[in-house]
């Protein structure tokens, strides 16, 4: 089969894979939707791809796509059968840690006490291909009323989204501020207002502001064009501020507004990774105790409970994706997501 092959330097090149077959406790996904997340972009981009990041992959070339959805077509030895089955629909959590350790048993094996063993997409095949091997462990059955690429937003992005926000403890009567409107801030923009709350949505591209507006943002800032965006954002709050904020931009200034434009007792959550952010320990957080909360993607029980509610609210994810690509046009979907002014865009292997 062929795969897409993060080679770095901006770079995609389609290598040739074997069929996989599945071991014990594994089972082999038809991927049906793969798709392409703004962490693609760090693997994308970096000279000697993942490895030069400090990832440690195996021999040869790794498939990229971490946000795998499809069904599945083989079962090895040991899966019970309530666990997987041929024809099962399913997402894949990214992820393989030990499976037994407190972290791993609860679904998060992403922060598995020996490490990670591995991370599909990066250091272990991925989604952008036509089938895929993985432990059983990692699926997630996604509902009949679900897209596959549905399944592969919750995936990833728009699972990160819920988690962030149900780590804000996000109510109806809530504002939120949103940073960053790629596919996690516009998941995350979606979600907050079929969760009831309201929504200011910022990021510096007109075009995915106009997506915000879309998917439901009240207010929509763009931080190039406002002088002061805390102001901004406390004109629009009747001068106390936003009760929660969420950065998905990763960007240290967007970081700080996110911090400063909460009210006394606000919440701000860090999505985005990477780079810094310098604060005013006492301006910023003690004197007016602001809670700041990181959130790393979701454990498979938050990806399963995303799912659900996506699927009883019917709420539209399928409206995230701007893009739609047939494998072979891998080259061309990472050069138009690499400008990042566009929505989602999701690799359709088969």
């Amino acid at each position: 089969m062929k795969g897409v092959v993060f080679a770095g330097d901006r770079k995609i090149e389609f290598h040739e894979f074997p069929d996989p077959t599945p071991g014990p406790g594994e089972v082999v996904l038809e991927i049906k939707a793969s798709g392409m997340c703004g962490s693609d972009l760090k693997f994308y981009r970096a000279v000697g791809g993942p490895a030069s990041l400090g990832f440690k992959t195996a021999a040869g070339p790794v498939i990229g796509g971490h946000e795998p959805c499809g069904v599945v077509v083989a079962v090895g030895p040991g899966v019970a059968p309530n666990q997987a089955w041929v024809g099962m629909r399913a997402m894949q959590h990214h992820y393989r840690g030990c499976g037994v350790c407190p972290h791993c048993s609860t679904g998060w094996m992403q922060l598995c006490v020996d490490g990670v063993a591995e991370v599909y997409g990066i250091t272990g095949n991925g989604g952008h291909a036509r089938y895929m091997k993985c432990p059983a462990r990692t699926l997630v059955e996604l509902p009949e009323e679900l897209s596959f690429e549905t399944g592969a937003a919750i995936s990833c992005g728009t699972g990160t989204a819920w988690g962030a926000l149900q780590r804000l403890g996000l109510q109806g009567d809530h504002t939120i501020a949103i940073f960053g409107q790629g596919p996690v801030g516009l998941s995350a923009t979606q979600l907050a207002t079929h969760m009831g709350a309201q929504v200011i949505a910022l990021d510096t591209s007109p075009t995915r502001l106009a997506k915000a507006k879309s998917m439901g943002a009240q207010y929509l800032i763009n931080p190039k064009e406002t002088p002061d965006v805390v102001q901004a954002i406390r004109d629009l709050t009747h001068g106390r501020g936003a009760h929660l904020s969420l950065d998905a931009s990763s960007s240290p200034q967007a970081r700080v507004q996110a911090v400063r434009c909460v009210r006394t007792w606000g919440k701000a959550c860090f999505v985005g990774e990477g780079d810094t952010v310098t604060l005013d320990v006492s301006n910023d957080m003690l004197r007016r105790q602001v809670t700041i909360i990181a959130s790393w993607t979701f454990s498979t029980v938050g990806q399963a409970e995303c799912a659900r509610y996506v699927a009883d609210r019917g709420v539209a994810v399928d409206k995230l994706f701007t893009h739609r690509w047939k494998l072979e046009q891998a080259v061309e979907a990472y050069e138009l997501f690499d400008a990042q002014s566009e929505g989602k865009g999701v690799i359709l292997p088969s």
